[in-house]
C-alpha cells in the first residue's frame, strides 16, 4: 500500500511541467506539449485529502497514462519529465 502527501504530489507535478487550474472543489493539473493538452489529473483539496490513498494514486496514474509504479517513480523524482514524455511518445500520445 502506498500513500503520498498531497503537497508532495502537487509539487512534483508542477516541477515536471504540469500546469495548475483551480476551481472551487478541485485542482486540475494539465500536461501540455506545444500548447496541446496531452494528459490531466485532478487533486481534491479538502482537509481530508492531506494524504492521498492508494486508490486515489492509482486513479491519478491512470489519468496521467502511467502505471501506478511509474507514477510513483514520477512523483518520487526517479522519473524525469523527459522520460515521461518518452513514455507518452511510445504510446503515440504526442504528435
Amino acid at each position: 500500500m502506498s500513500t503520498r502527501k498531497r503537497t508532495e504530489i502537487e509539487k512534483a507535478l508542477s516541477q515536471k511541467g504540469f500546469q495548475l487550474q483551480e476551481n472551487k472543489d478541485h485542482r486540475y493539473y494539465f500536461f501540455r506539449v506545444n500548447g496541446k493538452s496531452i494528459t490531466k489529473t485532478k487533486v481534491s483539496h479538502g482537509i481530508k485529502y492531506k494524504d492521498l490513498s492508494d486508490d486515489l494514486i492509482s486513479q491519478m496514474a491512470k489519468q496521467c497514462r502511467l502505471s501506478k509504479n511509474d507514477f510513483l517513480k514520477f512523483i518520487d523524482c526517479s522519473m524525469s519529465q523527459q522520460q515521461y514524455e518518452n513514455q507518452l511518445q511510445q504510446k503515440n500520445l504526442l504528435e
